[in-house]
Formats: C-alpha cells, sequence, structure tokens
C-alpha cells in the first residue's frame, strides 16, 4: 500500500486496484525517434568524408550544428553515434565536445554510400605539399636570427 500511495504521489501512478496496470504504469515512456532525411544524411557524411574529423557539441537541443549551419546538431549527433556503433568512426569525448575520426573501414563505407572513387581520400589522409621551397633563397647564414638556440650567441655568456 505505502508503494502505491508514494507512486500516485510523485504522479507515477494512479491508484488503482488491477496488478496488471500496475506493471503497465511503471513502464517509461517510449522515446521518441529522430527521423533524418537523405539530403541531411549525405551532407554529414559528405563533410565528414571530405574532413576525415568532426567535432560534435553534446547539446541536442542546439538548433544547428557549428559546421553545417542549415542541418540541426541532434541529427549530426545521431548519425555520427550510428557510424561509431558500426565502427566507422572512434570516438573521443572531452569537455562536452564529441570528437570523431574516419576509420579506414568507414572511409570504405562513405566511399560506397557516396558512389566516391577510390582514389578520393579525405583531406587528413592527403599529404600536404611544402608551401615554400626547399632550397635555396633567404638568409642562409642565421646571423640574424632572433631565438634563443644552441651556439652563435654571441653577447651572451661571456663569448664575444
Amino acid at each position: 500500500f505505502w508503494l502505491k500511495s508514494f507512486l500516485a504521489r510523485t504522479s507515477l501512478l494512479s491508484l488503482s486496484s488491477n496488478p496488471s496496470q500496475l506493471l503497465i504504469s511503471l513502464n517509461p515512456p517510449a522515446a521518441t525517434m529522430v527521423l533524418i532525411s537523405k539530403k541531411e544524411r549525405r551532407q554529414i557524411l559528405e563533410h565528414l568524408f571530405q574532413e576525415g574529423v568532426i567535432c560534435v557539441k553534446k547539446d541536442p537541443n542546439a538548433c544547428r550544428h557549428n559546421e553545417l549551419e542549415d542541418i540541426p546538431n541532434l541529427h549530426v549527433m545521431m548519425v555520427l553515434r550510428s557510424l561509431c556503433s558500426r565502427n566507422y568512426v572512434d570516438e573521443k569525448f572531452n569537455w562536452q565536445w564529441y570528437y570523431y575520426f574516419l576509420t579506414n573501414e568507414g572511409i570504405d563505407y562513405i566511399r560506397g554510400v557516396l558512389n566516391l572513387p577510390p582514389q578520393v581520400m579525405p583531406t587528413t589522409l592527403t599529404k600536404q605539399r611544402p608551401s615554400r621551397p626547399t632550397l635555396g633563397g633567404g638568409d642562409a647564414g642565421g646571423d640574424g636570427g632572433k631565438g634563443w638556440g644552441k651556439g652563435k650567441n654571441k653577447g651572451y655568456g661571456g663569448d664575444e
């Protein structure tokens, strides 16, 4: 009796004498389903494949994602949670942010979903070309440096 009165006060159960209703009333409410359109899912997968990584704030109520402005944050969270459960991405969580990194299996999966050729790779796996020439040019003597590196520190430490 005290359990029924406690549950009635906490609005989890309406008092009734039927024991089968007690079991039905104690079940938690069903979670609402998140339906994601194919267009949004494709945009999320394209962005993930292009970058190789994606950051998602742990805020399901945010109206938009920080990198994909026209997609709700909840949709990005759910797509990446699904990919993580299938081991297509690795997940790191730090300071209320999820960081997802594509695995090799994830690259193959997204390539198949987006119908991409095998030579296309995410940016994190492509080698960057040097922006400046490696030979010649500039002051090679090192006399004008302002750093605290080894040797050649004239006027410091007693040797001049």
